[in-house]
């Protein structure tokens, strides 16, 4: 059901949002150089890795690390990469992992491959057997102000509690949260 419910929301915003989405793309190719997407590796459901496009928000000579981690972000990001994260829009490229069955609209944030700590703690709880989400029970309750313990904490609630019911309440917490741009730090 889960599988049916992302396939048919993909697919209608694809088409609802073609026209902003190449908007979008012409902005990012005419603001800075490089690709349009960024194709980033990220651990999927039972840690295998893909290809997760987002649209390109930081600079091509950017370190693969999570965002915290550099020592100064904003000074990799394109001139129009803060709004793109801000908003939340570097995300809608996403929609193509989940019509892959990648992903899924809700479950984890995918970890970078190089995210050791998370990784690794998310298996001992079991929560790598989820399929990764566009956003999730951690995403509405911190996003990137949580702590590696505390995020996993959320995750691993979801996991034993996922429902039908659950997932729409995220997915509605999650646009609220988006218009507010809460939880965002870079």
């Amino acid at each position: 059901m889960k599988r049916i419910f992302d396939l048919l929301i993909a697919i209608f915003l694809f088409m609802f949002s073609a026209v902003p989405l190449l908007l979008l793309a012409v902005l990012v190719k005419l603001t800075s150089t490089g690709p349009v997407l960024y194709w980033s590796d990220r651990v999927g459901k039972n840690n295998t890795i893909f290809k997760m496009p987002k649209f390109r928000t930081m600079k091509v000579d950017t370190p693969a690390v999570a965002t915290h981690l550099l020592t100064n972000p904003d000074a990799f990001l394109t001139p129009i990469g803060k709004f793109l994260r801000k908003s939340s829009l570097d995300e809608l490229p996403q929609l193509l992992s989940i019509l892959k069955g990648e992903m899924s609209f809700v479950g984890p944030r995918p970890a970078l491959f190089n995210q050791d700590d998370l990784i690794q703690l998310r298996t001992e709880k079991g929560i790598h057997a989820l399929v990764p989400g566009l956003t999730g029970w951690a995403q509405i309750n911190g996003r990137d102000e949580l702590p590696i313990p505390v995020k996993v904490a959320f995750e691993e609630y979801y996991l034993l509690n996922h429902s039908f019911s659950l997932d729409m309440k995220i997915l509605l917490l999650t646009f609220f949260k988006v218009l507010s741009s809460e939880g965002v730090k870079h």
